[in-house]
C-alpha cells in the first residue's frame, strides 16, 4: 500500500536515472560479479556502471545502440550482458536475492510451495523462436514462471507461444529442482491438469479452480501472486514485448527484471 512513508522509501529522485543502483543496492551485487583481473590492462569502466547500463536498457526499453554517452559504450555493456546471460550470473543473483528476501520476511530461505503460470507476449521482426497461442490469440513467445507463495521468481523460462502450458510446465519444473530442491507442492490453473504435468517432476501439482459462478474478473486464491509478478516485471519497457532474437536473451532479461525488483525491496 502506498503511504507517505513507502513513497519516500521508493523515491529515486536523487539518482541520475531511476534505473541506477543506489549505494545500498550495489553492496548486494559484487559477490556475484567478476573481480578486476590482477594482471593485464585495467578496466576502463566500473562494474557498477555496466550494471546500471543494463538496467537502463531493461527499464527504458531502448536499443543497445541508444545508450546515453554517460554510460559505457553499448558494445561493452552488451558484451557483459551476454557474458552474464551465458554463464548463469543472472540466475545466480536471483537465487541469492530470493533467499535473502525470504529470510528478511521471516521465512525459510528455500520454499516448499510454489505457483506456476505463463504469460504470452508478442514478438517483433527481430526473429527467433516464436509460435501462435490459440487461447490468447497472440503470435510470439510465452514466459513461464514458477514463483514462491509471496510472488518471488524461482525459475523463469521463455519459449514459443505455440507450446501449451501442460507441455511447457514439465521442463520448467525439472529445471527448478537444481535451484529449489525442497519445493514439494505447486499451485496452478486448469491448463496444467493431466498426467503430463503431474508426472513431469516430484512436485505435486494442485489445481486451483475459479469460483463457481464467477462473472468477470476475480482474484483467485494462491494464483494471484504469479499474476502480480508478471505485472511487476512488465513495468520494464524492454519486456512490453519480446524484442530479443534469442530465447537465452529473453530469459536473461526476465531474471534481470526479477533481480532489480528484489534489490529495491532488500535495500529499502
Amino acid at each position: 500500500m502506498w503511504t507517505p512513508t513507502t513513497r519516500a522509501q521508493h523515491n529515486r529522485a536523487g539518482l541520475r536515472y531511476g534505473s541506477d543502483l543506489t549505494d545500498t543496492e550495489w553492496l548486494l551485487l559484487p559477490p556475484f560479479l567478476p573481480p578486476p583481473c590482477g594482471c593485464g590492462r585495467h578496466r576502463k569502466w566500473e562494474m557498477r556502471e555496466i550494471v546500471n547500463a543494463i538496467f537502463y536498457v531493461l527499464r527504458g526499453g531502448i536499443a543497445w545502440s541508444l545508450l546515453p554517452k554517460c554510460f559505457p559504450p553499448w558494445p561493452t555493456a552488451y558484451r557483459w550482458f551476454a557474458r552474464f546471460r551465458d554463464d548463469g550470473t543472472w540466475e545466480a543473483i536471483n537465487h541469492r536475492l530470493v533467499m535473502l528476501d525470504r529470510e528478511r520476511a521471516g521465512r525459510a530461505a528455500s520454499p516448499t510451495a510454489a505457483v506456476i503460470d505463463s504469460q504470452s507476449v508478442k514478438t517483433t521482426e527481430s526473429g527467433g523462436v516464436r509460435g501462435y497461442d490459440g487461447g490468447k490469440k497472440i503470435k510470439g513467445r510465452k514466459r513461464h514462471a514458477l514463483v514462491d507463495t509471496d510472488g518471488r521468481a524461482l525459475t523463469l523460462q521463455a519459449h514459443s507461444a505455440g507450446i501449451q502450458d501442460r507441455d511447457g510446465a514439465g521442463p520448467l519444473l525439472m529445471a527448478s529442482r537444481s535451484w529449489w530442491p525442497f519445493v514439494e507442492l505447486g499451485y496452478a490453473d486448469a491448463g496444467y491438469q493431466g498426467p503430463r504435468v503431474r508426472d513431469a517432476s516430484p512436485i505435486r501439482i494442485e489445481i486451483v479452480r475459479k469460483p463457481e459462478g464467477q462473472v468477470g474478473f476475480a482474484v483467485h486464491a494462491k494464483r494471484w501472486v504469479v499474476e502480480r509478478f508478471f505485472a511487476w516485471i512488465n513495468r520494464n519497457r524492454r519486456l512490453a514485448k519480446d524484442f530479443e532474437a534469442s530465447i537465452a536473451s529473453a530469459q536473461a532479461f526476465l531474471y534481470a527484471a526479477s533481480a532489480m525488483l528484489l534489490l529495491r525491496r532488500l535495500a529499502r
